[in-house]
């Protein structure tokens, strides 16, 4: 199983996903579990996935759900079926060198068949995931212990315990095929 995290610490929230990484990479990460500070350079957690044998995968990332800053949510990212695209489209499509988003670097793992048959986001609402400069809103950096012991139970919840958790925290499953922005109304 794979744990992501994404974003650029350079860009004020969006480093959300990779914060959280850090907090789950300072303390014990069960076998079978490799946690990825993914950045980003989503390319990085594709050779990762050609490396490996996933059976999941978990993301991390900062998100734009319109709810209130710092609210986690549980997506479950759609899959993208490339078979109908013609051979432009692909290529178009597939010739990003960064996949700096985890919706790009699915589709590449996706085109190479190497996309876990589960994966799941845990997102954090951002105030600005564009804005320059280092640090996280204080509503998002209060988000990143809930977001990591959410990840702990999702990893435990898939049959690899990962019991060192903080208290349980609320989070929101979104309906399957649903990704930012798109998730059901408050």
């Amino acid at each position: 199983m794979t744990v992501a995290g994404f974003g650029n610490l350079l860009r004020g929230d969006d480093g959300f996903g990779v914060r959280v990484a850090e907090l789950l990479l300072a303390s014990p990460v069960p076998e079978g579990v490799r946690v990825l500070e993914v950045g980003i350079g989503g390319i990085h957690l594709v050779q990762e996935l050609l490396a490996g044998d996933d059976d999941a995968l978990l993301l991390i990332d900062a998100v734009d759900v319109g709810r209130p800053p710092g609210t986690l949510v549980v997506l479950e990212p759609p899959r993208v079926d490339m078979s109908a695209w013609g051979v432009t489209e692909r290529r178009d499509a597939l010739a990003d060198m960064h996949y700096a988003t985890p919706e790009r670097a699915m589709l590449l793992a996706e085109a190479m068949g190497v996309l876990p048959p589960v994966v799941q986001l845990v997102g954090c609402q951002h105030v600005d995931a564009s804005e320059l400069g280092e640090g996280l809103h204080p509503a998002v950096a209060a988000a990143v212990a809930p977001a990591a012991a959410e990840v702990r139970r999702l990893v435990t919840g898939l049959g690899i315990d990962w019991t060192h958790t903080a208290a349980p925290v609320r989070t929101e499953l979104s309906r399957p095929g649903t990704w930012a922005g798109r998730v059901p109304p408050a």
